[in-house]
Parts: C-alpha cells; structure tokens; sequence
C-alpha cells in the first residue's frame, strides 16, 4: 500500500495444489505477511523472474532470494508453517465467486 496504490494478490492455480508446486506462492504470502513496503517490492520482483521460477524448482531454498534489509527469521518461519488450505482458499474464492477458470489471470479494481 501506498498514498497511490494498494496491491494484493490471490491464487488461482491451475494444477493441484501441493507444497513442491506452491514455493513462488507461499513467498509471496509470507512476504506480504511479514514485510515492509519497500522491501517487499523488491522481493516480488526477484521473485516474478523467470531465472528464480526455475531455480526454485530445481529445489533453491527460497531464503537464498531474500532481499538485504528483510527480516529473515520471520519470513522463513512463515513462510516454513504457512500451510497450503490458504492457498486451496484463494482458489475457492477466484472460482466460486469471481468465476475464473482454473488458472485464469484477472486484475480486479476497487477505487477508493
């Protein structure tokens, strides 16, 4: 959130939802969770690079992608107990209420 912008995100995965494919997504629960603003933006970003999606399946700990200045004792332990219902939730939510496919991107708007 900023004094311009608010951003959130939900999951709406399209595979079956287990802990080995929700590594991007679980970060960036946790990030948001734990985080401060700036930091935060910037973690995102390494995060949405092709380079780190691919390193992360490889089996990378995502703690090597952490951002200096990030408080990385609270990340890991919420990233590390954060479990996958919240994730199999979001999923719920973008299909049962905002009808999207399994998988399918939308950007949802709510001015102030």
């Amino acid at each position: 959130t900023s004094s311009h912008t608010r951003v959130g995100i939900l999951n709406n995965p399209s595979s079956k939802i287990k802990e080995d494919n929700t590594a991007i997504a679980r970060g960036i629960l946790a990030a948001f969770l734990t985080q401060n603003n700036s930091n935060l933006k910037s973690f995102l970003s390494k995060l949405s690079k092709e380079e780190t999606a691919k390193s992360l399946a490889a089996g990378t700990k995502i703690v090597k992608f952490l951002i200096p200045g990030m408080d990385g004792d609270t990340f890991e332990k919420k990233y590390n107990t954060l479990g996958l219902d919240l994730i199999k939730t979001h999923q719920m939510f973008c299909q049962e209420v905002l009808k999207l496919l399994p998988g399918q991107m939308a950007v949802i708007s709510n001015g102030r």
